[in-house]
């Protein structure tokens, strides 16, 4: 017979999974970002939260299966954000510049993600590619994309015929940069793309450039 208290117990249990769950994923997120894929290690994770290495592979598997989860959940919180934007009551302009300046702020906000993506390219995405959840996910932003360029070129904002990935790429590259080159382009170069005091320089620089792209006219074949 079912205790009137079971159905408690049960959500009890679902919660500390869920909480378990989400704590081994937020330290093994800090730790595949600080050793990348192959220096990370499963006994460091477990050290590092309040469960042991066996109730990791538990409730993941293996390392590889971690890493996996730990870039579904990266990807997830920018598609979040992407599905979250509202541009439909703004020109093609302003609506443009407004999904560049998501993305610079996600990018921003998640260095961690930048490794994350670092890592995984150095492993020729092969997590991604066995996940079922990432291969299907694509990207919101698409959409709002096309949609954006469409009712640019309808109105005659837009002259340049540009396709939805290639702006995507566009804009995801120098976001990406930013974060991923502070480094590096700080030590040749003198100047740190992420100090507070330019980054809202660097957030119009990108709008200008994407719209400058798009209104560009276009010299005849």
């Amino acid at each position: 017979m079912t205790s009137v208290d079971e159905p408690a117990r049960s959500g009890t249990r679902t919660r500390d999974a869920a909480r378990t769950r989400a704590e081994i994923l937020d330290v093994a997120t800090r730790e595949f970002a600080r050793a990348g894929y192959d220096g990370a290690r499963v006994d460091e994770i477990a050290a590092r939260t309040r469960t042991t290495k066996r109730m990791i592979y538990y409730y993941f598997g293996g390392k590889e299966q971690l890493f996996t989860a730990v870039l579904e959940r990266a990807y997830g919180v920018i598609r979040e954000a992407e599905q979250a934007l509202d541009v439909e009551h703004l020109d093609p302009v302003a609506a443009i510049r407004r999904l560049a300046e998501v993305t610079f702020d996600h990018h921003e906000r998640h260095p961690d993600f930048i490794r994350l993506v670092s890592i995984e390219n150095i492993h020729d995405a092969q997590h991604i590619a066995s996940s079922e959840s990432l291969a299907s996910i694509g990207s919101p932003a698409l959409d709002v994309i096309r949609r954006i360029l469409a009712e640019g070129r309808r109105s005659g904002l837009f002259t340049a015929d540009v396709d939805a990935v290639d702006l995507h790429a566009m804009i995801s590259s120098f976001c990406f940069f930013r974060v991923a080159n502070r480094h590096t382009f700080g030590a040749l170069f003198g100047r740190d793309l992420v100090a507070p005091d330019q980054r809202a320089h660097y957030r119009a620089m990108l709008g200008d450039m994407v719209i400058a792209y798009l209104t560009a006219e276009r010299a005849a074949d």
